[in-house]
């Protein structure tokens, strides 16, 4: 019988091996997309709050915990003081207490036991002025031997819940594959943050050199109040928790709006858990995409190549990377779609990857490449999901082929 860990069962234990570590190691509690940019926080349906009480780690995730000891430590020195110093934050919380009605006390504990991180307000800075973008690099990053290696196993072990997920959701297993390996490298790499340093770092300093900065600011206030309200419905310390410098949490990297609205219990054994159960990861990850209109059966994107003058490029890419082009509109316009490409009866987008000094690299996206652009608002990203999903996926096709002549 699969063991259920429950906050109960590991008060005693947690005290014991977190005793030189304080509150350092992760409970459990997913988060969608953090570096994604998610829409602002949405109360828990009655069916779901029941499901949400986070679960404390599993015991192996301390040992872990104890090999990420330097990385917590380099953290520390970049930490700034406490927001409790801050009056202009405290009011700040007092606003949000109020507006949450949540208890006041604990909203100030919470937020000023929180520290400025100096290296998260540099992680969410653009690149510098002439770095050119380049796909085959950003492509190599994730499409490689060990992360497609990973993602077999990832899919060996879970065939019938990514199957249960694809019949439910329509949501084919090389995208739910392609999500959790770009996100967190298949659980190797969900990140060392305190969530509640990294979402007051960038709710109240966010760097205001940046050409978004208000707006992003605003972004992950709602953030801290939605991870304050999911702290407190589930009486889970917000000052333990860790995933990325945005806030993202667990495997598939969901921010705690996100976490509220699309996290399930696709296991059915009454919580979400989307650090040790891949269950969860897999049915959120598919519900998420749905949530954005995910089309089953819909390709996501065809080959393109561009033939257009300069002028038609920029008309064509005015829509950014929402479709609003029909096929026989973009070949109009000089762009030669593939077969299927120039068959297909939906609108598309052009999309543009630069290559650095070389030639950029064109593909018209579908409905479905703008869902997956939904979990990180990147035409990049989305290929990425895509071309590791695939590889994957021939990874474990041609592994069947030779096992028994016949793909599973």
């Amino acid at each position: 019988m699969k063991r259920r860990f429950r906050p109960s069962a590991f008060v005693a234990p947690i005290a014991v091996v977190l005793g030189v570590l304080l509150t350092l190691a992760p409970l459990l509690l997913p988060s969608a997309a953090a570096q994604s940019t998610t829409p602002t926080p949405q109360s828990a349906s009655p069916s779901q709050t029941k499901a949400q009480r986070p679960t404390p780690a599993h015991p192996a995730a301390h040992k872990k915990s104890r090999k990420k000891d330097k990385k917590r430590t380099a953290s520390r020195q970049d930490s700034g003081p406490r927001y409790a110093t801050r009056s202009d934050v405290m009011q700040q919380a007092d606003r949000m207490a109020q507006q949450l009605h949540l208890d006041r006390a604990w909203v100030r504990h919470t937020v000023g036991q929180a520290r400025y991180v100096a290296a998260i307000a540099k992680a969410v800075l653009p690149p510098a002025a002439g770095v050119a973008k380049n796909w085959t690099a950003y492509h190599d990053r994730f499409v490689e031997p060990q992360r497609i290696e990973a993602g077999v196993r990832f899919w060996q072990a879970n065939r019938e819940a990514l199957a249960r997920a694809q019949e439910h959701f329509g949501v084919p297993p090389s995208i739910v594959v392609g999500i959790i390996g770009v996100e967190s490298f298949y659980g190797r790499h969900t990140g060392n943050y305190r969530i509640a340093d990294a979402l007051c770092t960038l709710a109240f300093d966010f760097p205001s050199e940046h050409p978004k900065a208000a707006a992003r600011s605003a972004y992950f206030r709602s953030e801290l109040e939605a991870y304050l309200t999911l702290m407190a419905q589930n009486h889970t310390d917000p000052l333990a928790l860790r995933g990325s410098y945005a806030g993202a949490m667990g495997w598939p990297q969901f921010m705690p709006s996100s976490w509220t609205k699309y996290a399930i219990d696709f296991a059915g054994d009454g919580h979400i858990d989307l650090f040790n159960n891949q269950s969860d990861m897999i049915g959120s990850v598919a519900n998420y995409f749905q949530a954005f209109h995910w089309q089953a059966g819909q390709p996501t994107h065809f080959a393109a190549q561009m033939q257009s003058s300069t002028s038609d490029l920029a008309l064509l890419m005015q829509s950014d990377i929402v479709p609003s082009w029909r096929a026989d509109e973009m070949a109009a316009k000089g762009v030669q779609l593939d077969a299927a490409g120039a068959a297909y009866p939906g609108p598309l987008a052009l999309i543009q990857l630069e290559n650095g000094d070389a030639a950029p690299v064109y593909v018209a996206g579908t409905s479905n490449f703008y869902a997956i652009t939904r979990y990180n608002w990147s035409a990049y990203y989305a290929m990425a999901v895509i071309d590791l999903g695939q590889a994957v996926a021939d990874a474990m096709n041609a592994r069947s082929t030779v096992t028994n002549g016949m793909p599973k």
